[in-house]
């Protein structure tokens, strides 16, 4: 079959290569992958910058349908539509797996990182981690849902936001794009949008921003304050460690900041006014199966719609080059029938 593979070459991340999966074991499943979205946390594996992997399989925001299942899987059958995530498998029997904050157990696998992921043809997938795709939600926009939409509905879970609040997004792009979906349809909440791209600001505004912002050449936390007294939560998904500071400075007291994003740099905090506003700060990883069952149906019932677009395997070059220069608005998505 052909995949994705990380390149063992300082000349190239990835390459697109030819490779034959190993025989089921005890508890798996043979999925045939029907599509794989593109995330930036691939381009991440692919650099190295949590380990090298050399030879890995990338992809974490695969869906397709059940091919084969081990004698011992009863909880998937020949043919469901299932999804790859980020989450791939967890000890299951850890504090975290057992008191729903599955996504930290220390034992945790990854699709796409520690294990083969599903930018391939197909995928060997753990069964009882196969989270179900409704029937009545697209394929192609599941693969969003499966990482950027869990990853910003949990997030903004997080932020405990309530109708009626303003919540700010610091990143409209295909996770930004997302959370202000999810935040204005199924939180009720009132969303800024904040980014240094007008495109994706026109985009967000279509998508239910109540208010943009162009950071490029300004900063937003003045506006912010003025506007609306300061956002009762923000949820950063830039990749920018100036877009954390502002976060922290665009909120009112007592309010929540939720990292998302993964910049390279140390992000700055003024520790003081953390404490005399009480604001929290903190991290958000992805969601769990039962966080991405719910997002799944909030898409299934058209609640939130991922911006999509379909491209051929072998233009995963291309694609990594336009993430990486901020030019891709919604979400790329790996069609292997293409």
């Amino acid at each position: 079959m052909r995949a994705v593979v990380v390149s063992d070459s300082k000349d190239k991340l990835v390459e697109v290569k030819e490779v034959e999966l190993r025989a089921l074991r005890q508890g798996e499943a043979l999925v045939d992958v029907l599509y794989c979205g593109v995330c930036h946390t691939d381009l991440h594996v692919a650099k190295g910058d949590f380990g090298s992997v050399p030879g890995r399989i990338l992809g974490h925001e695969g869906v397709g349908i059940v091919r084969e299942i081990a004698d011992d899987v009863t909880s998937l059958t020949v043919g469901d539509r299932v999804s790859i995530a980020w989450f791939f498998e967890g000890c299951g029997h850890c504090d975290y797996c057992l008191t729903g904050k599955e996504t930290y157990c220390r034992q945790a696998k990854n699709a796409g990182f520690s294990v083969n992921g599903a930018m391939a043809e197909q995928c060997i997938v753990t069964a009882d981690y196969a989270v179900k795709v409704p029937a009545d939600l697209d394929l192609r926009q599941a693969t969003s849902i499966t990482c950027a939409g869990v990853t910003t509905y949990k997030a903004i879970k997080e932020a405990d936001i309530h109708p009626g609040e303003w919540i700010v997004i610091y990143g409209v792009g295909g996770l930004g794009n997302l959370a202000i979906q999810y935040a204005k349809k199924v939180f009720n909440a009132k969303v800024i949008a904040v980014d240094i791209n007008d495109d994706k600001l026109i985009l967000a505004k279509e998508s239910g921003a109540d208010l943009i912002f162009n950071s490029k050449d300004q900063d937003p936390t003045e506006w912010i304050q003025h506007e609306v007294g300061g956002a009762h939560a923000a949820v950063v998904t830039a990749v920018s460690k100036v877009a954390f500071r502002q976060a922290v400075e665009s909120v009112r007291p007592t309010a929540k900041v939720v990292n998302v994003g993964l910049p390279p740099e140390t992000m700055e905090l003024e520790i003081i006014k953390t404490v005399l506003d009480g604001i929290q700060v903190i991290g958000s990883l992805v969601g769990t199966r039962k966080d991405l069952e719910e997002a799944f149906q909030f898409g299934a019932e058209g609640k939130v719609v991922p911006v999509v677009q379909t491209r051929k395997l072998d233009e995963i070059d291309t694609i990594f080059t336009e993430m990486e220069e901020g030019e891709i608005n919604g979400r790329m998505v790996l069609d292997m029938s293409l």
